[in-house]
């Protein structure tokens, strides 16, 4: 039987056995609590020093101490965005976009019931923001803007070099939920004007449960963990010394790998890609396809259900995710199919393969002779498709297939 074929690489990433041996002696030898000034603490405390060093240098940061170790993105999320209301507490408004991960989108929704303003900017087709409209609403009472680096869902990059600039004219500040861009893309955080950054381990082939926050150096912050003085009093809590020294280890192997990435790995998913549009009708790449992350595509097959193909695809031994994860139940699709307007025939269809370093040739040729098939069988039971749809009698889309199902959104 073949080997299986991960795909979803944004969802999360293999740690890399490099990382693991780094930090396999930090569990049983170097088990010190960095705070202690005995030899079992102060070996700790240079190991950490180091992992703060090697994530520097992948973010391309001044400063050492402008890294921030967190336990997730979600984390570093929160901190920057209630920190800066916290720190300045006359302003009362965030903006943001439609399309951010919910670590965001919650928080905002949250923030609203306290009585913040929070504008979100929307998207057009290819999920792009609209410049004019960001510049409208940055104003006086504007506490922070936190704008996604790449979307996870399409990998749609945005302009937060561009964002920031503007953001820093007025004197905003500026977060970016970088999860998905972080080790994928080349960072030069001092060249810019970006306040604060997000990043996960474990989307970098680190482990789950650390992550960073990059925060300027004279950026007015308030924590959200209060208690010890780990991190110059910035996040509290005993650090979690073995996944930072991975972390720091994942961040060396994202810069010595990051020509890779954007060459052979991008070389692989274009493959992909054009292999399964090559083969399948009424198909299409959502997203920015000029502007993306180099390992990311959603494909939307139309008329039938992406949980269904994912379902089929997993019998093949392939891994990738669904935009329309219907996680509460209800027949929507993901809410960055629906800010882009992908049709619900289409957005209820939608894949993501999502690839890494560790994919080959081999599993891309594999997957893109065992998916075309999948979509075939699917569609022949969907209430959108027939056999004999058009006037030539050839299979596509059903007579008004709008009138076949029509589901209503919430």
């Amino acid at each position: 039987m073949d080997a299986p074929i991960y795909l979803d690489n944004n969802a999360t990433t293999r740690v890399d056995p490099v990382v693991v041996e780094a930090m396999l002696p930090f569990f049983t030898e170097h088990f010190g609590n960095a705070s202690s000034i005995h030899a079992f603490g102060s070996e700790v405390g240079k190991a950490l020093k180091k992992a703060r060093s090697q994530v520097q240098e992948l973010l391309g940061a001044e400063h050492d101490s402008e890294i921030i170790f967190t336990s997730c993105g979600t984390e570093s999320d929160s901190t920057a965005i209630l920190s800066a209301l916290k720190a300045q507490p006359d302003c009362n408004t965030v903006i943001t976009t439609t399309v951010e991960h919910p670590a965001v989108l919650n928080q905002c929704e949250w923030l609203e019931k306290d009585g913040y303003i929070v504008h979100k900017l929307r998207v057009d087709k290819k999920g792009r923001v609209d410049l004019d409209e960001y510049k409208s609403l940055l104003h006086e009472r504007v506490a922070v803007v936190s704008v996604m680096w790449a979307n996870n869902e399409t990998g749609t990059l945005f302009p937060v070099l561009e964002m920031a600039e503007l953001a820093a004219a007025k004197g905003i500040m500026f977060h970016t939920d970088a999860v998905q861009a972080v080790g994928k893309i080349p960072i030069d955080l001092k060249s810019g004007k970006i306040d604060m950054l997000s990043l996960s381990g474990h989307k970098l082939h680190a482990p789950k449960g650390i992550g960073v926050l990059y925060l300027r150096r004279g950026c007015r912050f308030r924590p959200l963990l209060r208690g010890g003085h780990q991190e110059r009093g910035r996040r509290a809590g005993t650090e979690n010394s073995a996944s930072i020294v991975g972390l720091g280890k994942a961040c060396e192997l994202a810069t010595q790998h990051m020509e890779e990435e954007n060459t052979r790995v991008k070389g692989l998913r274009d493959k992909l890609e054009a292999g399964i549009l090559s083969q399948v009708s009424h198909c299409f790449a959502t997203g920015d396809t000029h502007y993306r992350l180099p390992n990311t595509s959603n494909i939307a097959f139309e008329y039938i259900e992406g949980e269904a193909i994912l379902l089929l695809m997993n019998k093949l031994g392939i891994a990738g995710s669904s935009g329309s994860a219907c996680t509460s139940g209800s027949l929507e699709p993901s809410h960055v199919m629906r800010a882009m307007g992908i049709p619900y025939t289409a957005a209820h269809g939608t894949i993501r393969f999502s690839l890494s370093r560790f994919n080959t040739e081999d599993e891309i040729d594999r997957v893109i002779a065992g998916v075309p098939p999948i979509v075939a069988q699917l569609r022949k039971l969907s209430p959108y498709w027939s056999d004999s749809g058009d006037s030539a009698g050839k299979s596509g889309p059903a007579v008004k297939p709008e009138g076949a199902f029509a589901p209503t959104y919430a």
